[in-house]
């Protein structure tokens, strides 16, 4: 793919009218616009290991931000969300929320971290309990919901319903409910998956309030925020005990961990070459075409971002 008349964006520092607030987060610049829009600009920075790698991936923020906004544009029926507008294949404009300080995390299949804490003798998750014989990407009895905490700095921390309604971190009818949109989410996106021939092994969802509505914002269904395998051959390298031929950024991490980084202090970030770099931006397509079924808009006439944001804050009053 032909990146060169398409720099890679890796921070804006724009002066937005309006704006009041600015968060740059590891993949993400967020400004605040008059304190009730949120302007989100997906950049191709890439992070592992809670570090930000300091090497662009051309693409990889569209492909963030065109697979968020398709599949909240086809869920907006069943779940309220904060999107408004996709002024740019990078930018995505919606309604500011006060964000709950809890992830929605939703597992189909025993993987990721589900998989580690099961395979260190855990029987439960999150306070949900799991039965005995599994093993890693076997598919569970039924979802299970494994909520996490929403640092604001370090990890992550898991965290039980009880625990979130005894720490006061959503009351007991907001948590009834986003619980209820975690479900209908992820039973959405897994019949799209399966029309597109993949598994939507787990995924998270995040919520808030806008004037004491709950809906969805942030990313959904995204290579970032989930885990696919593909589903031809599934159940044939579950009986061999091989890998899973999977849709997510866990290949990054498996060539740092082969560089010798894996985040611990006095690990330096390898250099990635630009063969790999270009081999990271296919996979990005890859998962952009496979999921959302469209071909990825490869259009080398984008106008500027910044003037794509400033023409559609004119139409927000």
């Amino acid at each position: 793919m032909n990146t060169a008349s398409h720099p890679p964006v890796f921070e804006t520092n724009f002066a937005l009218p309006g704006q009041t607030d600015f968060y740059r987060g590891k993949v993400r610049d967020v400004y605040t616009i008059n304190d009730k829009y949120l302007v989100s600009v997906a950049s191709d920075r890439i992070s592992a290991f809670d570090v930000v790698l300091p090497q662009p991936i051309p693409f990889k923020g569209r492909v963030l931000n065109l697979t968020a906004a398709h599949f909240l544009q086809l869920t907006e029926v069943l779940i309220p969300n904060w999107l408004l507008d996709v002024p740019h294949p990078n930018v995505s404009i919606g309604l500011k929320a006060e964000p709950f300080k809890v992830e929605m995390v939703i597992r189909g299949y025993l993987a990721g971290h589900a998989a580690r804490q099961y395979a260190a003798g855990h029987r439960d998750v999150c306070g949900v309990p799991l039965p005995e014989g599994l093993k890693e990407n076997d598919k569970l009895p039924e979802p299970i919901i494994t909520p996490t905490t929403k640092a604001s700095a370090g990890h992550d921390e898991d965290i039980s319903h009880s625990e979130i309604l005894h720490q006061g971190l959503l009351l007991e009818e907001d948590y009834a409910l986003i619980e209820n949109y975690t479900r209908r989410l992820f039973d959405v996106g897994t019949q799209m998956a399966a029309e597109r021939g993949l598994i939507l092994v787990d995924t998270k969802y995040e919520f808030g309030k806008v004037d004491g509505r709950i809906v969805l914002i942030d990313e959904i269904h995204t290579p970032d925020s989930s885990r696919y395998f593909y589903a031809d051959g599934y159940d044939e390298r579950q009986r061999r005990g091989e890998p899973q031929k999977q849709l997510s950024k866990e290949f990054v991490r498996q060539w740092l961990i082969q560089n010798n980084f894996m985040g611990k202090d006095g690990q330096t970030v390898p250099t990635m070459p630009p063969d790999f770099i270009g081999h990271v931006t296919e996979r990005y397509v890859e998962v952009y075409e496979t999921v959302t079924g469209q071909a990825f808009p490869k259009d080398e006439n984008d106008k500027d971002i910044e003037t794509s944001i400033v023409d559609a804050l004119k139409t927000f009053d």
